[in-house]
């Protein structure tokens, strides 16, 4: 369990995360929704230890996340920036073995080399794995870097709009690949995103944020409410049931 306690983070005089407690559970997919500015990214960074809160803690499974050693974190939690970049140049198979770094500090054991390669396999990247990523398209390339942190073995993965520049198709294909990553390895996957009918279609529980605050958590079919979203986004939304899923519908 992810444990958030009376977290803050203020830049100058603006308070970006004010006063957030919340509870995510093991496992499943929990997505983080709002509009520009609600604090999402930010909380997810103070989770991730990329920003240290000015007040209150988190703990991952009881751990405290400023005070566990970096090595031992990362081999509980692993994150995925919105922004991704590489200095160097890497193949595909160069970055995902990165995640092996808090096991083997860089020196891959066959083991290690398994489980890079059972990543780049998962996410059907095999024909690309020597590849250099800037070979690569936009997807494929997205796809390297979740691989990377699926490869760091962790029981807890944090995605900041991994759908950012993702078209149609490979939006789909990468909640797909969340998705089973949840169901079938066991992971807990808290990820920010934008769309709301992908968190409808793929999450068990949203987490909805506005002006720094939670305005709403809970099991998705409860978050997907029109009186919900109108609070969250502050736009008039219909919600409709289509091949069982809620779909929201916006409109002025």
């Amino acid at each position: 369990m992810i444990r958030i306690e009376n977290v803050t983070k203020s830049y100058g005089d603006t308070r970006v995360v004010d006063d957030v407690s919340l509870e995510i559970p093991a496992g499943g997919i929990t997505s983080v929704i709002g509009a520009n500015g609600a604090g999402k990214s930010t909380l997810l960074s103070i989770v991730a230890r990329l920003l240290a809160p000015d007040t209150g803690r988190v703990t991952v499974d009881g751990l405290d996340v400023r005070t566990t050693p970096g090595p031992e974190l990362a081999r509980r939690l692993a994150v995925l920036r919105q922004e991704n970049s590489m200095s160097v140049r890497l193949t595909v198979r160069e970055l995902v073995a990165f995640g092996r770094f808090p096991h083997c500090g860089g020196r891959l054991t066959p083991e290690d080399r398994r489980l890079v390669d059972e990543a780049i396999d998962w996410f059907d990247l095999e024909p690309f794995a020597d590849r250099h990523l800037d070979q690569l398209s936009g997807g494929q390339r997205q796809r390297a870097y979740v691989a990377m942190v699926l490869c760091q073995g962790t029981d807890y993965v944090l995605l900041d709009e991994p759908l950012n520049n993702l078209d149609m198709k490979h939006a789909v294909g990468m909640m797909r690949m969340l998705r089973r990553m949840a169901t079938e390895l066991g992971k807990t996957v808290v990820l920010v995103v934008h769309d709301i009918n992908f968190a409808s279609a793929y999450s068990d529980r949203i987490v909805a944020m506005r002006d720094g605050h939670v305005v709403a958590e809970g099991p998705t079919p409860e978050l997907m409410e029109p009186a919900v979203l109108r609070k969250v986004f502050d736009v008039e939304v219909d919600v409709h049931e289509i091949a069982g899923q809620r779909v929201g519908v916006f409109w002025s």
